[in-house]
């Protein structure tokens, strides 16, 4: 258990609640991360030699450089700075048993950000809007969520795609090749916005503070008017944002979020709340999860198996209107050519029942439409 009760607090934060959190000693990250994070990293995990070989190449990364620039304009935290932070770090890593306490620094910045960078070794930036914005339980989860980033190997990884990326943008005129990076980086940034969810669930393990952590991603959206804000409207919100409009509100979600490595911080808030109440959660609280000792056998294949059975499992049980017109098609729903008649607004209603449907030269009719559909998943900038 982590004995949690520092005196350390910085002015205008709450000081922590003298309270103990579960530890989960040797924990793998597969038991937070996101179905579709997990298997990408299990498959990267199986190349053996693939980082140590970019590791090598890390001289033609400006990681060094990055380094050098932390360490003489931003704060390092320590127990002399920043000590409050300090502590949260290192019981982070405590909880999550991560063995080497990674170098965290504070950066001048009135945007709220954070993130978990490197390739030798992750460092973790957090903004000074960041530091003010939040108390010290919201910072907590902020912390956690950057060590369970460090212990997935997400800082790694994400370097290595990111340095993929840019060598193949060198390489643009080629042919299609812009075509070529397009899909490169669109599947980058999906596989991005997944990484984030693994590490708000890493955020949830360490602070164990579930209201914490929605507060946290509230003021990271509306900014530190808490006074102003409701967890429950918060969260509506992204079930609205889900369930409302046509194929065009669908298509428009994509283009809005086909640039962004985060999610939206509705859509976070909804996924968090969703996994803290799961089984798969409540399994980890007890003590049930997979160790870190037993990630060289674990399967490829059923990685990307589970990962497939999420995404069928969330297409079904979407309401965005395209989902439900991909869920139809994969179903073979007889009423697709009536919906697909009526035009955008046929998917925004359920389909017609058979009374419904033209008989004997009557005229049919859609039986109306009352904006139901069924319950769905969601998958935001380093903010977190």
């Amino acid at each position: 258990m982590s004995d949690e009760g520092h005196e350390h607090h910085g002015a205008g934060h709450e000081k922590a609640p003298s309270r103990q959190r579960r530890r989960f000693p040797g924990i793998s990250s597969r038991a937070y991360e996101h179905p579709a994070d997990r298997s990408a990293l299990v498959a990267l995990r199986k190349l053996s030699g693939f980082d140590t070989v970019f590791k090598a190449l890390s001289g033609l990364l400006p990681e060094r450089s990055l380094r050098l620039l932390f360490l003489s304009d931003s704060v390092r935290v320590s127990d002399q700075q920043f000590a409050h932070l300090n502590d949260m770090l290192r019981d982070a890593c405590h909880i999550l048993d991560l063995e080497k306490v990674p170098p965290m620094y504070v950066a001048q910045d009135p945007q709220p950000n954070a993130m978990c960078i490197g390739l030798d070794e992750p460092i973790i930036v957090v903004t000074t809007g960041l530091v003010e914005l939040l108390d010290e339980e919201e910072m907590r989860a902020v912390v956690g969520h950057e060590v369970g980033h460090a212990l997935s190997g997400h800082a790694v990884y994400r370097t290595i795609l990111l340095f993929l990326t840019n060598l193949a943008i060198r390489v643009a005129w080629i042919p299609l090749g812009n075509l070529a990076i397009m899909a490169i980086v669109t599947a980058l940034r999906e596989w991005f916005r997944k990484s984030e969810l693994s590490a708000d669930r890493a955020g949830l393990l360490v602070g164990q503070d579930l209201k914490a952590s929605m507060r946290g991603l509230m003021k990271i959206a509306g900014g530190n008017h808490l006074h102003e804000m409701n967890v429950d409207a918060f969260l509506q919100q992204a079930e609205e944002y889900e369930a409302s409009g046509d194929l065009r509100d669908s298509v428009l979600k994509i283009l809005n979020v086909l640039p962004r490595t985060h999610p939206f911080s509705t859509v976070r808030a909804a996924e968090l709340k969703k996994w803290a109440e799961s089984r798969d959660h409540q399994r980890i609280m007890d003590g049930h999860y997979p160790r870190r000792g037993e990630d060289k056998d674990t399967s490829v294949t059923d990685s990307f198996r589970e990962s497939a059975a999420h995404y069928a499992t969330s297409v079904k049980s979407s309401k965005d209107p395209l989902m439900k017109l991909v869920s139809d098609i994969a179903g073979g729903a007889g009423d697709l050519g009536g919906r697909v008649r009526r035009g955008f607004g046929g998917f925004t209603g359920p389909a017609p029942s058979d009374d419904s449907s033209p008989r004997n030269g009557s005229t049919g009719t859609d039986g109306g439409t009352d904006g139901t559909g069924g319950p769905t998943e969601t998958p935001p900038r380093d903010a977190t």
